[in-house]
């Protein structure tokens, strides 16, 4: 049953007790000067006017009702951001009174909400969290030490592509870059491999983390609705129950025997990987063990399954236009050389690959609302009043398509990003607004520095000495370049392509 069916099911039982609602939303919209938007109908509000592809369909509305925009979502004030003008305001003039989420139920389950380093308010126990974030696991120092580890998973996608190509046939992109996401993430946190190429494991924790990243960004009439929650009518939060608690359950399961192997070793035995800087942090009281295994839920969740859709968006970009591809390969050739080693740190050394990766984000964001916030307080924004406890969508995939900023912007242009050009100076550490893919401010996401170290080296290992065609001869041109909306944005077509040697 889909969502909309559930949706009119339930509520025009009830309608006649909703009726205040509309009411109040018009004394409300008469008392405080709201941003523009359309009509919100009876009850509903603006829910129809969502559809399944709100990126696409608050895009189309914004051109109508301009880049600050009001819906009313069932009971839930929604204001649409969709400027790098008023993003700037969001993110980082007001950033203090935006710095709260608003939750959707999916992800209170197990009570998740309340420690997720994602999700909890910017207190002082989100602060320690981001902190250990920022120390223990996505420093310089601390990346560096572990770039050994993925480097040998950057070998071992290597050799499993090779296999495919002897044999033949194709790679799916997106599940072999999962793959190495995964056992990249999990080898640089726990000195450990959690799934093998083509595996039933593999593909059980991609239905898992696709699962989570799903529930998270479907339409839920629950949250509109929030007297509904103890029905859970769409079982949203049933299924986010065995997600989570299946993934909680793993890493548990890696706490409690990385605390037996060192209460049976010396001091000086015990290694210093991420997981046991963790223990250290659990052992010294400064995280609870339910913090941390709810943090290693976000950084699966999150990261693994943003990097290898954005892998995933750049092959399918090379491959559709295939002079982009040229270039590219003519840059590693020339830095890299045949069969040259790579390392992360080579990374500033490929500004054409650099390029690549930044315009697949801008028209691509993993996120395109980034993660909503809600605001502590009523606040002026372009002349308009934000009020209190309203839900902040700011539409990234929007503003990395305005005309206004980008030249020719539905087209892929890794040039617009080289030195000479406007963008050269951009980057996506949240300082430039008309570029903010992981978010700015105090919100930023604390993964990029990892997810980009991880996304170019995974390039460098499919593109290099080696050319790549589709699979049954399909032409580039006529690749399915649709997107299929979660709370990350995916490929509708899973992208299939064959790997041959580079001709010479």
């Amino acid at each position: 049953m889909d969502f909309f069916t559930v949706l009119l099911s339930l509520l025009f039982p009830f309608l006649w007790a909703f009726l205040h609602i509309f009411i109040s939303n018009k004394v409300f919209r008469s008392s405080k000067r709201l941003p523009p938007g359309p009509s919100p109908l009876p009850v509903i509000g603006n829910i129809l006017d969502v559809g399944n592809n709100p990126h696409q369909s608050l895009t189309n509305l914004s051109k109508r009702y301009g880049p600050i925009m009001t819906l009313k979502l069932g009971t839930i004030t929604t204001i649409v951001i969709s400027t790098v003008a008023m993003a700037k305001e969001v993110l980082h003039t007001n950033d203090l009174v935006f710095s709260s989420r608003t939750v959707p139920d999916s992800v209170s389950s197990l009570g998740h909400d309340r420690v997720s380093v994602v999700w909890i308010s910017a207190s002082a126990k989100w602060r320690s969290l981001r902190r250990a974030c920022s120390t223990e696991l996505f420093s310089p120092k601390r990346l560096d030490s572990t770039q050994s580890l993925r480097q040998k998973k950057m070998q071992e996608l290597l050799d499993f592509v090779e296999e495919r190509c002897k044999k033949g046939e194709a790679v799916d992109i997106g599940e072999a870059a999962f793959t190495t996401a995964l056992n990249s993430t999990s080898n640089t946190f726990f000195s450990l491999d959690l799934a093998y190429y083509s595996s039933d494991r593999a593909q059980e924790f991609k239905d898992t983390i696709w699962g989570i990243m799903e529930e998270a960004g479907r339409p839920n009439i629950v949250d509109y609705f929030p007297v509904f929650r103890g029905l859970d009518p769409q079982g949203v939060r049933a299924r986010m129950d065995y997600y989570f608690g299946k993934l909680l359950k793993f890493f548990d399961g890696i706490v409690e025997e990385k605390l037996r192997l060192r209460s049976s070793k010396a001091e000086s035995e015990i290694t210093n990987d991420v997981m046991d800087s963790f223990l250290n942090l659990l052992i010294n009281s400064q995280l609870t063990r339910e913090e941390v295994l709810h943090l290693f839920l976000d950084l699966f969740a999150a990261g693994i399954d943003t990097t290898s859709s954005t892998v995933e968006w750049a092959m399918a970009e090379f491959i559709h236009n295939p002079e982009k591809l040229v270039k590219t390969k003519q840059e590693l050739q020339h830095v890299i050389g045949k069969n040259g080693k790579f390392e992360e740190s080579r990374i500033s050394e490929l500004p054409y690959l650099n390029a690549v990766v930044k315009e697949t984000l801008r028209l691509h964001p993993p996120v395109p609302f980034l993660i909503p916030r809600k605001s502590d307080n009523d606040v002026q924004i372009g002349g308009f009043v934000v009020p209190k406890n309203s839900q902040i969508l700011v539409n990234v995939w929007a503003m990395g398509r305005d005309s206004r900023v980008w030249k020719e912007p539905y087209s892929f242009e890794p040039e617009r990003f080289l030195e000479g050009h406007d963008h050269h100076k951009v980057d996506f550490k949240g300082r430039d607004f008309e570029f903010i893919p992981f978010g700015a401010g105090r919100r930023i996401c604390p993964g990029w520095p990892l997810a980009n170290r991880s996304v170019h080296f995974m390039l460098v290992t499919l593109l290099n000495n080696f050319d790549w065609i589709l699979e049954d001869d399909l032409k580039p041109k006529e690749m399915d370049m649709s997107d299929r909306f979660g709370l990350t944005l995916k490929k509708s077509q899973p992208l299939h392509a064959v790997r041959t040697k580079l001709r010479t």
